[in-house]
């Protein structure tokens, strides 16, 4: 019985580039179902497409996860492919699956995709994705080949990590960074509803968020209806961390935020400029 796969990358839609992957995942594994997880990630930017992975993964079906997002292709970084608890996934080894194969439960095996019976000849090296990933995830999709069979094993099993920074708590302060800002203009943090807590602080109360040199009294609601129309609120989001938003508009706009940015949290103090 042939697997799903769900697909990830920094393709876009502007080009055939998806749909030639989807192609050749029909031609080499055509009963398998294929769940586009996202194409519109930031182009190169591993770091924001392995962070929705790993948001992703766990509403993922257990089967062949096929992740893109690949700025040296064609050098020398490794193509792999990783057996897990959940399945396999494949894709270069950037950083880009580590975090997501951790929360899974780790690599059992990895190996190093090199086998040419198992890829699209090509004259070119700035398209692994159709050449080299695309195949290897259709062939374990579909049973036709074995991890084995896509090349030598990897020696120690270890994925390149995703060096992801730490928040930082000094006195009653927790210094975070913007994560990820999704369609909508909703920020999500890398700081947790336990990293505050630590400073006892917690849901109810209205929190100073800083950015840069401003600060802001926001509340940190259960909900975005908790709070009127065009007003700020921190919520815990779907993923469990502390996000930003606001009613109907957008939190990254209002508070000048985008990916990397420096956010930090306190108790509550005036709205000022420093």
């Amino acid at each position: 019985m042939s697997l799903p796969v769900s697909f990830l990358s920094d393709f876009g839609h502007s080009d055939e580039f998806v749909g030639v992957v989807h192609g050749v995942l029909a031609k080499l594994s055509p009963d398998s179902r294929v769940i586009d997880v996202g194409h519109d990630f930031p182009r190169g930017n591993v770091r924001a497409a392995a962070l929705a992975l790993t948001r992703a993964i766990q509403y993922l079906p257990e089967g062949v996860c096929l992740a893109v997002v690949d700025p040296g292709v064609g050098t020398s970084r490794r193509a792999i492919a990783a057996a897990t608890p959940w399945g396999h996934f494949v894709g270069p080894d950037n950083g880009l699956l580590s975090p997501a194969v951790a929360m899974v439960g780790g690599a059992s095996t990895i190996v190093s995709i090199e086998n040419p019976d198992a890829m699209i000849p090509s004259a070119g090296e700035t398209f692994h994705g159709r050449d080299v990933f695309a195949p290897a995830a259709a062939l374990l999709a579909s049973g036709d080949a074995a991890l084995a069979d896509l090349g030598p094993e990897v020696e120690g099993d270890d994925l390149v990590p995703l060096l992801l920074p730490l928040t930082e708590t000094e006195g009653a302060m927790v210094s975070g960074e913007a994560w990820w800002v999704d369609t909508f203009g909703n920020v999500q943090t890398n700081v947790s509803p336990e990293d505050l807590g630590v400073v006892g602080l917690g849901p109810g109360e209205t929190l100073t968020v800083k950015v840069g040199s401003m600060i802001h009294a926001v509340p940190w609601v259960t909900s975005y209806g908790d709070v009127a129309e065009g007003d700020a609120l921190v919520h815990v989001d779907s993923v469990g961390l502390l996000a930003v938003a606001v009613r109907g508009g957008s939190a990254a706009e209002e508070f000048n935020l985008a990916e990397g940015v420096a956010v930090t949290f306190m108790a509550n103090r005036s709205s000022t400029t420093e």
